[in-house]
């Protein structure tokens, strides 16, 4: 019976030890650089990244130009082009 218990009391102790390892962290220096190479990604990709503070209008179309370049747009996805079908390029396989 007292090698039972010595037997229990060892297993709750490992049993607990394990539970207590799962939540720590294991990677410190992984986690104090999360997201690092999406943030400098970002900021190598980005051209003025004080653009949204000029507050001057845009210069070099009307607003005529503008509304007819939207409209055209626009229209395009109500009848887009007609499509065209390639069943061959360039001859046969056959290598005749």
């Amino acid at each position: 019976m007292n090698t039972t218990i010595r037997h229990a009391t060892t297993a709750l102790c490992l049993g607990s030890s394990l539970l207590l390892g799962a939540c720590s962290t294991t990677t410190p220096k992984l986690d104090a650089s999360f997201g690092k190479a999406l943030r400098d990604a970002r900021a190598n990709q980005t051209l003025n990244p004080k653009a949204s503070e000029n507050k001057d209008p845009v210069l070099g179309i009307d607003g005529q130009a503008g509304v007819a370049a939207q409209g055209r747009y626009q229209d395009s996805f109500r009848a887009p082009p007609k499509t065209f079908e390639v069943n061959s390029i360039g001859g046969s396989l056959s290598g005749n």
